[in-house]
């Protein structure tokens, strides 16, 4: 049993760091199966040597965030809690937080991961950067909030978003009204976050003008993107030929943003998609840029991050089935 004490006499309001009813505390006492008890201004950690020790490195960093007026909520604490334990401390001694651009409202879209923050860096100081990662990381929105910035900037002279419409053949013909109507449930998600961010009457007057362009990816064949933030989104189900396509319309003075998640393909089992081979084919050239995000970076709800994590155990163990059947079909051929 070790015991270890905290000084927090300089922190000018101790309930941010507790949360509300403790809940910081609580989940840090959850986590490491510690006690934490807080007297004054100090607090002492009780438990076993490595739980504590890990404990009082997360509570010194969560008095640092406050101390830097950072936010510290559930999220920002799991995260914290999950590079510990993974022995990741060294990008937790930098702030990971960057405001990256204001929205319509006045709210301020703030990166909360360090993988969002190298994100963010490595789209201002490339051409062409690629986020592959699970759901719920921000790949898609920070891009769109950095379009929106440049535009504002005036540093691109249009935001193309785009992405694959998997059923882009026959299906489409079937739903009701003209093409653009058929086209734009598979782009909902892009609409959804250039309303947050620049505001509805923004978009609207911008996309009347030519300024804002949404539109399926077969759609950029054959042009020549100048002057303009593109960003493809949902790669992950494009072919060989499309990924092809859409990286050769890159024009003068533009920036090209690709993401997407190679977990969830929807391509035909005989397509190869082509954002899972494009690392290898890119891989090495100037003003390229690849951004793995993990499930730690999920900045949706808790329960996202939980999903994701139980998906990948699920896939890991029926990995493991597939090969030890595989090893008896084998046994039993060479006898």
């Amino acid at each position: 049993m070790l015991e270890q004490s905290i000084n927090t006499d300089d922190l000018q309001d101790v309930a941010d760091l507790f949360g509300s009813f403790d809940e910081n505390m609580k989940l840090l006492q959850k986590e490491f199966n510690v006690d934490i008890i807080s007297r004054g201004g100090n607090i002492k950690i009780f438990g076993e040597v490595n739980n504590v020790s890990n404990v009082k490195k997360i509570i010194e960093i969560m008095i640092h965030s406050l101390k830097n007026n950072q936010t510290l909520d559930d999220k920002k604490i799991r995260y914290i809690i999950t590079h510990v334990k993974n022995g990741n401390i060294n990008i937790l001694k930098d702030s990971f937080e960057e405001c990256v651009f204001v929205t319509s409202k006045g709210r301020a879209i703030v990166t909360k991961t360090f993988s969002q923050k190298q994100y963010v860096k490595c789209i201002r100081e490339n051409t062409v950067t690629f986020g592959v990662g699970p759901a719920g990381t921000g790949k898609t929105y920070l891009a769109v909030a950095l379009a929106a910035k440049a535009f504002r900037e005036r540093r691109v002279e249009r935001i193309i978003l785009t992405r694959p419409a998997i059923e882009a053949g026959e299906n489409l013909g079937f739903l009701p009204g003209d093409l653009q109507s058929k086209v734009d449930p598979y782009l909902r998600p892009l609409y959804d976050a250039l309303f947050d961010i620049i505001g509805t009457d923004s978009f609207n007057k911008n996309i009347d003008r030519g300024n804002i362009e949404i539109a399926p990816l077969a759609y950029m064949r054959g042009r020549t993107l100048d002057s303009s933030f593109i960003i493809l989104d949902e790669a992950q189900n494009t072919t060989s030929e499309q990924m092809k396509m859409f990286l050769t319309r890159l024009g003068f003075g533009s920036k090209i943003v690709v993401t997407g998640d190679i977990t969830q393909i929807d391509l035909p089992k005989n397509k190869k998609s082509g954002l899972v081979e494009v690392k290898k084919i890119l891989k090495g050239i100037d003003g390229i840029k690849f951004v793995e995000f993990k499930k730690e970076d999920v900045v949706r709800h808790r329960l996202v991050q939980d999903i994701v994590n139980a998906y990948d155990k699920h896939n890991v163990n029926r990995q493991n089935i597939v090969n030890i059947d595989s090893v008896g079909e084998e046994w039993k051929g060479e006898n």
